[in-house]
């Protein structure tokens, strides 16, 4: 089981690693983690064109490390109008995306979900039932299992 201070270090040891950084998990590790990537992003902006990217994180949880992240970079997320809540936006070159940014955010996002999914799983098994497994399959009673066949 994982708690909170690591955690954090262990989402700071993935900046870092994004950041090239021989050094990681101190905070001042990640600090200068920090620095290197918003380096890396102005020499890349200058270098090509910011893109419109559109992300779709159906995920909240995800959205807002998402948004988290981007921010983190001095870059605004935003939405247009009509869009929907799951949409985010934002304007960054497409190097930046491909080698650091969308990588960054998939192990940043596992590591938070594997957390997330740990605390669920402890807090339902002792506050609701011990099984929290999921709902095994079954075979479909027959009247389902004809429609199925018709095509429903």
């Amino acid at each position: 089981m994982i708690d909170e201070p690591q955690l954090r270090l262990k989402l700071e040891r993935i900046e870092a690693l994004f950041a090239g950084a021989g050094t990681a998990g101190e905070r001042m590790a990640a600090a200068e983690a920090k620095q290197r990537i918003l380096a890396r992003l102005r020499a890349l902006s200058q270098e090509s064109r910011p893109v419109e990217y559109r992300f779709s994180l159906g995920d909240p949880w995800a959205r807002k490390l998402f948004c988290a992240l981007l921010r983190r970079y001095d870059l605004e997320p935003y939405r247009y109008p009509g869009q929907r809540y799951t949409t985010v936006m934002v304007k960054v070159p497409k190097r930046f995306v491909d080698e650091t940014l969308w990588p960054e955010f998939q192990q940043l996002s596992a590591t938070l979900r594997g957390y997330l999914d740990e605390i669920t799983e402890r807090v339902v098994r002792q506050a609701v039932h011990q099984d929290s497994s999921e709902a095994p399959e079954t075979a479909a009673p027959r009247a389902l299992a004809a429609r199925d066949d018709l095509g429903d």
